[in-house]
């Protein structure tokens, strides 16, 4: 018996097929690498402004996620939450639930809302607080806006109304955050502080004061109007606006 010849590139393998050729070379880059490198360009020419959201979001996603297209993710993620504040303001498990994002690109998605935050808190730190009210106003959405929960945040001001010191006294449910008047004056006593900002976020979205709100600030007002403490405002933040008790003259 004779050995049979191997086949090469331009015969026929076994049961008269072509042996099939790889798709991609080797060497070849996938798609999104061009793409990524044009999207960096853009942004550096035409800076943040020049991008929808699902677009910056591609650029913030590209170190989390180095080995894959990121324009899917991005948009899933603007699907589910709305909008790229949104995405940034979401729990970490709600956003794995979103294709493409593990615990990782959770985590780093977190930590550029955290810097956001820190960046609006020193807008404020240090400085007369109510010369600078479009940035207080700021700097509580974003560190309320999106938040799935209630929180009641103090600001204490010392007799210059600058920031002593920023805090959660309360976490609450959805839709309700215990508040109790005697822990919020006897914490500015301990801080030396002489005037109070108060913020709560509406996770609802509609900032309106409910009257258990003007209520309770009422009763703030009162217990520490005694001791010269004075309470400039109380700010509700929602999604999409806020609202000031003292500009609807409610106290």
């Amino acid at each position: 018996m004779g050995t049979k010849p191997r086949a090469t590139d331009g015969q026929q393998s076994f049961l008269g097929e072509a042996p099939m050729k790889p798709l991609i070379k080797p060497n070849d880059k996938p798609h999104y690498h061009g793409h990524r490198e044009r999207l960096r360009e853009r942004y550096a020419v035409a800076g943040p402004d020049a991008f929808a959201d699902y677009e910056f979001l591609e650029l913030l996603l590209f170190r989390s996620i180095p080995r894959a297209d990121t324009k899917p993710i991005a948009k899933a993620l603007l699907a589910r939450f709305g909008s790229l504040a949104e995405v940034l303001g979401a729990p970490l498990h709600l956003l794995q639930e979103v294709q493409g994002v593990g615990p990782a690109v959770a985590l780093d998605l977190k930590l550029i809302a955290a810097a956001g935050q820190r960046m609006a808190r020193s807008e404020i730190k240090g400085r007369q607080i109510l010369s600078s009210w479009s940035q207080v106003v700021a700097y509580c959405r974003a560190a309320m806006a999106f938040e799935p929960r209630e929180q009641f945040r103090i600001l204490f001001l010392d007799k210059k109304n600058a920031l002593i010191a920023d805090e959660v006294q309360q976490t609450g449910t959805v839709d309700h955050t215990p508040v109790y008047p005697r822990e919020v004056v006897r914490r500015a006593l301990e801080l030396s502080a002489s005037a109070l900002i108060l913020a709560h976020n509406h996770p609802s979205g509609d900032p309106t004061p409910s009257r258990a709100d003007i209520e309770m600030t009422k009763t703030i007002i009162d217990t520490a109007k005694p001791l010269g403490i004075a309470v400039h405002d109380h700010v509700i933040i929602g999604k999409n606006g806020h609202v000031s008790m003292k500009g609807l003259q409610l106290i």
